[in-house]
């Protein structure tokens, strides 16, 4: 897998396809292999003619491991994004997050808006307005000796998801602990792109959507139904929403 330097840091990532380009920011404790290659992703976009393109974010994946929360938050690893984008030559694309990455690309979009074309905001809602949901719960099982020893519900989904996915446990939770980077009601109507927003109506982690649509000037909804936080994310519905998206905006 090819990386780039961004602050420093080696980061991975993929490139593939012709066409417009999109950039594929993946959730917390993921990666962009099962985030978005597992998934269907690339495939999908590519057969529409896009050229898609992900990064690991930084502690995720095959990017470099940080164990100090100082070293994460979701608008630095927004600019590890547009780092991307500046190693690729690319001015300007159609940016898609999902939960965490969703985060980051809605602050791509307020920061640098110049540099979205679109944005695609999948499993978050309005808790895009809050930091994460028992996030020291979250921080602390990822580290705890065992399992069994990790009451929140939460945490031990989060455990069982980072162990499923070979991740290094003890860099998310660095990055759990990270000072939040939130993004507030205010901030949230300055965004001028176009904005799709996709939640899974079982999904009890990402928060209501039509409250997150409603702060969006033009944000469109996608309901994806009978899907919760981690199985939303290949659906059919979500990528069909999002290809008549991508066809339809300016």
């Amino acid at each position: 897998m090819p990386t780039f330097q961004s602050d420093g840091l080696e980061l991975a990532y993929r490139d593939e396809g012709e066409g417009d380009p999109i950039l594929l920011i993946h959730g917390f404790a993921s990666s962009l292999d099962v985030n978005w290659v597992g998934p269907g992703w690339f495939e999908t976009l590519k057969r529409d003619r896009r050229r898609v393109i992900a990064i690991d974010n930084r502690g995720h994946g095959a990017s470099e491991k940080l164990y100090d929360p100082a070293f994460y938050g979701a608008d630095v690893m927004a600019q590890d994004a547009l780092a991307l984008l500046d190693h690729l030559k690319i001015e300007r694309a159609d940016v898609m997050g999902y939960s965490m990455g969703a985060r980051i690309t809605a602050l791509t979009a307020i920061q640098h808006p110049e540099r979205v074309r679109s944005a695609i905001l999948g499993g978050m809602g309005e808790g895009l307005l809050r930091g994460a949901p028992s996030a020291d719960a979250i921080a602390e099982g990822l580290v705890a000796h065992s399992e069994d020893d990790i009451v929140d519900p939460m945490a031990k989904m989060f455990r069982r998801f980072a162990e499923a996915t070979k991740s290094d446990r003890r860099a998310l939770s660095a990055c759990m602990r990270a000072q939040r980077s939130l993004v507030d009601a205010a901030m949230l109507g300055t965004i001028k792109v176009p904005v799709l927003v996709a939640v899974g109506t079982e999904d009890d982690v990402a928060g209501d959507l039509d409250a997150l649509v409603r702060l969006i000037p033009g944000a469109e909804a996608l309901p994806i139904p009978r899907r919760d936080h981690n199985r939303a994310v290949g659906d059919k519905v979500y990528k069909e929403g999002v290809l008549a998206f991508l066809a339809r905006r300016p």
